[in-house]
């Protein structure tokens, strides 16, 4: 049994930057994820890693803001989030699979309880 539990959450103004991290008990998990989601709105993929971290995948509308990194020594994902805009406002989750080509939130059997990121206009 995996836990995944996010933390670094929290209100920036637009513009500003945060770093959420997601520590990991049990076994490592092959494929790592951040997701969010809005209110009246699906859950979406913001970017995944693979294992080595050689990989990495981004949603279009955060490509060149956001980095996924991980730490397996920590077994630690991160997700640092620059130039925040209103819209990225949502709770983000972690994820973990160990199937190839995890992309869907369906794909991903282990989630965080997620931590509320909200950005102000």
């Amino acid at each position: 049994q995996v836990q995944l539990v996010e933390s670094g959450g929290g209100l920036v103004q637009a513009g500003g930057s945060l770093r959420l991290s997601c520590a990991a008990s049990g076994r490592t998990l092959y494929i790592m994820a951040w997701f969010r989601q809005a209110p009246g709105k699906e859950r979406e993929l913001v970017g995944v890693i693979n294992w080595s971290g050689g990989s990495t995948d981004y949603a279009g509308s955060v490509k060149g803001r956001f980095t996924i990194s991980r730490d397996n020594a920590k077994n630690t994902v991160y997700l640092q989030m620059n130039s925040l805009k209103p819209e990225d406002t949502a709770v983000y989750y972690c994820a973990g699979s160990n199937s190839y080509g995890s992309r869907r939130p369906a794909d991903f059997g282990s989630w965080g309880q997620g931590t509320q990121v909200t950005v102000s206009s």
